[in-house]
């Protein structure tokens, strides 16, 4: 029986060429092998299973070779690969750097690659980085890990950095296709597109699927051998669900549903997968947008047939509903109720049925239906239509099933209104027409169109606004006192103490006709009368009756009281009153 080589090993790149989906970094160590630009240190950095340790042996093997030596000459004696997660300790670092410093014996460099760089103890990172920062010219490093960020930044500032990225769905796929023609498989290309989605970037676990998948199929590879061995959710599982749920079949939808835990596959899985499904069915509504899709042709052609058969509204609705299954799933007491109510949702969304029950005309009595009919016609309209009105008062008042008594009381109303109205027109038009009603309008927002609109709303209320009944009445000083404190009192009720104290601090004089003067001891008084002067001066017009009416304050510094006396300005004050205190004190030789 011969060797069975995994393919994983069987197929490792022997050449740059050979690297799959990693073009940009290949073609970079290729032009700087032949410019002779290459750095002494190297890092590769990236996933699990994306080419770094195939590079790092396909570069220490080309940067010895001649234009003239075979390419199949390896150097095995000048490289030299050590295992950073067994071999991290400081003992381990120097013997390697004991190493570096010996020529090699044939060729021109010696590479040492470090796998699993990350490992090393923080004392042989130490350790390493004066070797690293000035290697031999005979030396070059090539560290490679898949953790980055656990390197310190001294090493990192010592390497030149390549970043390996995940190898994509497609070209997984084409290397997979490659590998089964040689080995004479015969493969599905959806079976293929499963594989190289499971592998999640990964080309190392891709190649250790699929050699699983053939061995469990045979030369046969079918889309259905890869997921049952592979025990994935596949695209037709979310077909067949998608057209239940349009076909509003609930009871077959929760049916399917039970079919699938029974193969064990979670809840979870299954309603983010269904979420996916709808996604990739709104990318297909779009031409421009069904490239997107990462299947094969077969696949691609029923997904663009699923999605003419659904609309925007429902795929949209479709995804809120299935993502906020999935979010809630783990919160969730009885996970498997809450998918099959995200089903039962689903299902409704295209039930024409479900929805007319949630519309308000079906209500036995809508809010529109019970409302009584409004009396905003006017008298004239009322004169005319007299008749008319009492027709529809009747059939409103049927409509909302009221008893009989109340349509004749109604009827009478009416019949009481249209007699007022006939009798006092000419009364109705002698009176003074009201106020224009000003429509407030709510603007938002700091922009230069929102100014514009808060202006134009502001030079209309003002033009709207009706004018102010022009006062003249005389008034004496005393009763200028009286409303003064009459307003004092309306501000200690509203519980503004500190502005009434303000305002008696101060008495109001009569100036000429109409000026009011007050004197305040202190700017801050005045500030705090200024900034309420609105209200003020409309209730001193209102009850004085004088329109004309304006205020003038002033600030008296010498009028300003001191609350608050140290002992040293006690004692002064008691002197100026009677100067024997300072006999008194210095006679018993007292201290301030």
């Amino acid at each position: 029986m011969e060797h069975f080589v995994v393919s994983a090993r069987k197929y490792r790149p022997e050449t740059f060429e050979d690297v799959v989906g990693q073009k940009a970094i290949t073609n970079t160590l290729l032009n700087a092998i032949d410019n002779d630009h290459l750095a002494q240190a190297l890092l590769f950095t990236g996933p699990r299973g994306v080419g770094k340790t195939s590079c790092a042996r396909i570069l220490a093997k080309k940067i010895n070779q001649d234009a003239t030596q075979d390419a199949s000459t390896d150097f095995a004696f000048n490289i030299f690969e050590l295992d950073a997660a067994s071999n991290n300790s400081v003992d381990d670092i120097r013997n390697l750097t004991d190493q570096v410093r010996i020529p090699p014996q044939t060729g021109k460099y010696k590479v040492y690659i470090i796998d699993e760089v990350h490992m090393l103890s923080q004392a042989a990172f130490n350790a390493f980085l004066k070797t690293l920062e000035e290697p031999p010219k005979h030396a070059i490093f090539i560290l490679a890990t898949t953790e980055k960020h656990k390197i310190i930044p001294t090493i990192l500032s010592r390497c030149q950095i390549f970043d390996f990225k995940r190898i994509t769905v497609t070209d997984i796929k084409e290397h997979l296709s490659k590998i089964a023609k040689q080995e004479g498989v015969d493969a599905d290309d959806d079976a293929l597109h499963i594989i190289a989605q499971k592998a999640d970037g990964a080309m190392r676990d891709a190649l250790s699927t699929y050699d699983r998948v053939v061995s469990f199929s045979g030369k046969n590879l079918t889309r259905e051998a890869v997921t049952e061995n592979l025990n994935v959710l596949d695209y037709e599982t979310f077909f067949k669900t998608t057209d239940l749920l349009l076909e509003n079949n609930i009871p077959e939808v929760l049916v399917y549903f039970n079919e699938i835990l029974a193969k064990g596959f979670d809840g979870q899985h299954f309603i983010s997968g269904l979420a996916s499904h709808f996604r990739d069915l709104l990318v297909c509504k779009n031409q421009n947008t069904i490239e997107l899709l990462e299947v094969g042709e077969r696949t691609k052609t029923k997904y663009f047939e699923q999605s003419q058969a659904t609309n925007y509204q429902f795929l949209l609705d479709g995804i809120e509903l299935a993502n906020t299954c999935d979010f809630n799933y783990k919160l969730s007491q009885n996970q498997r109720l809450h998918v099959e109510l995200c089903l039962m949702k689903l299902a409704s969304l295209t039930d024409e049925n479900s929805a007319q029950k949630k519309k308000p005309e079906f209500n036995i009595l809508s809010p529109k239906s019970q409302k009584t009919p409004s009396n905003k016609t006017s008298s004239t309209e009322k004169t005319k239509t007299g008749t008319s009105s009492q027709e529809k008062s009747a059939d409103n008042s049927a409509l909302v099933s009221e008893p009989k008594t109340e349509t004749s009381k109604r009827e009478k109303e009416t019949q009481a209104e249209n007699y007022v109205s006939e009798n006092s027109k000419s009364d109705i038009e002698e009176k003074p027409k009201p106020k224009p009603e000003i429509k407030s309008k709510k603007v938002g927002g700091l922009t230069l169109k929102s100014i514009r609109e808060k202006k134009k709303i502001k030079e209309e209320l003002q033009k709207n606004q009706p004018e102010e009944e022009q006062l003249d009445h005389s008034f004496t000083e005393e009763a200028l006192t009286n409303a003064w404190h009459e307003y004092v009192e309306v501000l200690e009720k509203k519980g503004l103490k500190i502005l009434a104290s303000t305002m008696m601090t101060g008495k109001p004089k009569l100036e000429g006709k109409d000026v009011i003067k007050i004197e305040l001891p202190n700017d801050t008084m005045r500030l705090d009368i200024e900034q309420n002067q609105g209200d003020l001066m409309r209730f001193l017009k209102n009850k004085l009756k004088n329109t004309e009416i304006s205020i003038d304050i002033k600030v008296n510094k010498a009028k300003e009281k001191k609350f608050v006396f140290t002992d040293r300005e006690k004692y002064e004050k008691l002197k100026e009153i009677n100067p024997n205190v300072e006999l008194l004190r210095k006679a018993f030789d007292l201290e301030i």
